[in-house]
């Protein structure tokens, strides 16, 4: 497009008897339609005046003004100054008066008289190229300086005369990044969740997630997420690229993996590991189970099926059934059980993960030392975080089960 609109530098010079430095100032991009209210308008947006129920004024180099009718009259018939014959300020186009290089002032409130130096840039400017868009009243596309308020009040009970509150001792939670509270957000049902997935609902799946604080479950929220592209992809993209940023942030065991896997679906290009129908809940209870029940298991290379190492024998499970992994050593991955070895790391980064100061300190002090593990359960249900635990921890064990298998050329699918 044509270089059509003007390109205007507005400066706040002061107000209320007081002279601003350095000036705050906005550039407006100003288009060949717009007129001067239509200008004046947009200055008072962007200095932040509340109270529009004053006079706008745009006095030009040759001293003409520009304002409403009735102001127009009264300024005409002054007995000071040079004669005057006002411009209406809701019909004069901006850019039929003022052209490149041109000079002008807005006052804004004649008792208050916050006073703008208004210059035009050089060049002309296309606001698609500037702004992306072609808006339909000036807008400003850059700016800098502290904007002061309208009458001064610093507070919203100032009077003028009161002295400021006092600062609270901590920060607003929202500069924590501890806002909206984590027990006003919607806790994700689990149980609804997985429902979803074996159900291969993605309409369900998308309303389970969807408002929820997922960030304990991001592995099991991820698992849906591939059937969700699938079934309805523009409703579920947005889920998928946030699930992607998520774990990306996170990035724990199998977290990284799994985001890589999603972008891969997302983008509809092939996995870059072997795809295998694993259910990796019974994989990872086979890798992180009771060691004093079983030393391991078998992953079926060709199925994707789980088997605890009872299953090879036939005394136990039967001849019909037994697996011989003797027989295609090639077909079966030995999975090794290594217990709850990680078990105390998730319980610190559980605690560190909450917002509470006083809470994460009792967390951290339960789990030093002998009895952690009985101590923090306690304090967990004391404070009712058992479910977020529950979550949280088996987030983080399917992450390093995904990970072992990615490890081993093994994507899920």
């Amino acid at each position: 497009m044509k270089r059509t609109w003007l390109s205007v530098t507005v400066e706040l010079l002061g107000g209320r008897g007081d002279e601003l430095w350095p000036w705050p100032g906005r550039i407006f991009a100003v288009g060949p339609s717009h007129t001067f209210a239509d200008l004046a308008s947009a200055i008072n947006d962007a200095f932040a005046r509340w109270d529009r129920a004053h006079l706008s004024v745009f006095t030009l180099v040759d001293s003409r003004v520009i304002t409403d009718d009735a102001t127009g009259v009264e300024l005409a018939a002054s007995d000071g100054g040079p004669i005057l014959a006002p411009l209406d300020i809701e019909s004069t186009k901006v850019d039929d008066i003022v052209g490149p290089g041109a000079e002008f002032q807005f006052t804004f409130d004649l008792g208050d008289d916050w006073t703008h130096r208004c210059v035009v840039a050089e060049e002309k400017i296309d606001p698609v190229e500037v702004l992306g868009i072609r808006p339909k009243v000036p807008l400003p596309y850059w700016g800098w300086g502290t904007i002061p308020d309208q009458y001064g009040r610093r507070w919203l009970a100032d009077d003028g005369q009161s002295r400021p509150p006092r600062r609270p001792s901590r920060p607003h939670p929202m500069l924590l990044h501890a806002w909206p509270p984590q027990d006003h957000v919607p806790a994700l049902d689990l149980s609804e969740l997985r429902q979803a997935i074996a159900g291969d609902d993605s309409a369900r799946f998308l309303a389970v997630v969807t408002g929820r604080d997922v960030d304990n479950a991001l592995q099991q929220v991820g698992a849906g997420v591939p059937m969700a592209l699938q079934q309805q992809p523009e409703q579920a993209q947005s889920v998928a690229l946030s699930v992607i940023n998520r774990l990306t942030m996170r990035g724990g065991a199998g977290d990284q993996v799994l985001a890589e896997d999603l972008i891969a679906q997302l983008r509809r290009e092939p996995l870059k590991r072997k795809a295998l129908p694993v259910d990796l809940e019974m994989l990872s209870n086979t890798m992180e189970g009771d060691a004093s029940l079983s030393t391991g298991g078998y992953l079926d290379l060709r199925t994707g099926d789980v088997f605890d190492d009872s299953a090879t024998d036939p005394m136990m499970v039967g001849e019909d059934v037994a697996i011989d992994v003797e027989d295609e050593p090639d077909r079966w991955l030995w999975i090794e059980r290594t217990g709850s070895r990680a078990g105390w790391q998730d319980m610190a980064d559980f605690a560190r993960r909450q917002r509470d100061t006083a809470l994460r300190e009792r967390l951290e002090r339960a789990i030093d030392g002998a009895g952690a593990f009985r101590r923090f359960r306690d304090l967990l249900h004391a404070e009712d975080l058992a479910d977020q635990w529950r979550a949280f921890a088996a987030d983080r064990a399917l992450g390093r089960t995904r990970e072992f298998l990615a490890d081993r050329g093994i994507s899920v699918s």
